[in-house]
């Protein structure tokens, strides 16, 4: 049960921070060599929450395959596709066809049965 909170948590921080990247290129000006551009994406606080997610899920990471066996830890990495689909419903308002739910339908019944 350990195992699989870990790997929510992960996900959710893994997602995150695709979440934040997609808001962070949203707001992206054209791009160019100048220093003006720059300064506006070094001072986008959408890359720095991105960055931060993507450290928090790769930490977590790493203390999940030390302390798991990859043969049950990795099929669990795909719950961060069940998180991904419900922000683009939420977040980004996109519309999921019925398919696409049956698929995160069988996602999740995978990881119920790796970790039992």
């Amino acid at each position: 049960m350990k195992l699989l909170i870990l790997a929510v948590l992960q996900s959710i921080f893994l997602c995150g921070g695709q979440i934040m990247m997609k808001m962070a290129l949203n707001g992206l000006d054209k791009a160019s060599w100048s220093w003006s551009f720059f300064v506006s994406q070094l001072t986008n606080w959408w890359w720095l929450a991105c960055g931060v997610s993507f450290t928090a899920a790769g930490l977590l990471w790493m203390y999940i395959l030390k302390h798991w066996s990859f043969s049950q830890a990795y099929p669990l990495s795909s719950l961060a596709y069940v998180f991904g689909m419900i922000a683009a419903l939420v977040i980004f308002h996109e519309h999921i066809a019925w398919t696409q739910w049956v698929g995160i339908l069988f996602i999740m019944a995978g990881c119920y049965l790796v970790v039992h």
